[in-house]
């Protein structure tokens, strides 16, 4: 099989840590994607252009993290990451929903501050770094629920690959005043199938509100801090 990705992709990495976690390794070859790129070849491969995208041994082509995981994760027959049973089945889907959310969000901002200056939002930069703090401040009353606490899940690996964007984004401050959130994703980060797909770190210019609208401080930013 064939995983396309990009190495910054917090959801092509749901997918890898999957892989390692499943002990995939040696049957899914990981293929970087040439994306965002006038007339790239990915193109015919995925028209969407979007990561990840899996080709399976017959040939089909799988998109979106979820169903990905889902298929790797039945492969052996043997699933690891499917829904606990009865009422805790929603738990779980509140859960990872809420992951899900907050990496929504961080992708959005990730892809404004990479755009030239001249084109970037002011509007959707304080939104998403506002956005950024309301939901480290819900995480870190969430963080000790017992599903977060569990067998690994795909709430889990989500919010870790949300919170691990920290790496792209030189205004995420997620960890100032959640010292639950801060100890819970270094313990996680620490296991090998994290630390085999960190995301490379970016030297960007930044273009982000002040870092204290991330930091779960409303305050509104003084015209000056907004220029980069």
């Amino acid at each position: 099989m064939k995983l396309y990705i990009t190495p910054g992709s917090p959801y092509a990495r749901i997918a890898r840590v999957v892989i390692l976690e499943k002990g995939l390794k040696g049957r899914v070859e990981i293929i970087v994607a040439q994306t965002r790129l006038a007339d790239s070849p990915y193109y015919g491969i995925n028209p969407s252009g979007r990561v990840p995208y899996l080709i399976r041994d017959d040939g089909v082509g799988l998109e979106e993290s979820a169903v990905i995981c889902a298929y790797l994760d039945h492969l052996d027959g043997n699933p690891a990451f499917d829904l606990p049973a009865g009422d805790q089945a929603w738990e779980a889907r509140r859960l990872e929903g809420l992951a899900r959310s907050m990496l929504d969000g961080l992708a959005v901002w990730g892809r404004e501050i990479v755009r030239p200056l001249n084109e970037r939002s002011p509007t959707v930069l304080q939104h998403e770094a506002h956005r950024s703090g309301r939901m480290a401040d819900l995480w870190e009353a969430e963080i000790g629920h017992p599903l977060m606490r569990g067998a690994l899940n795909l709430a889990q690996i989500t919010l870790a690959c949300a919170l691990g964007l920290e790496a792209r984004n030189p205004d995420l401050h997620w960890r100032p005043g959640h010292p639950k959130l801060r100890d819970w994703f270094g313990h996680i980060a620490a296991r090998p199938s994290f630390a085999a797909t960190a995301p490379p770190s970016a030297s960007l210019t930044s273009g982000a509100p002040p870092n204290n609208a991330s930091q779960g401080t409303r305050k509104k930013p003084r015209a000056t801090e907004r220029k980069r």
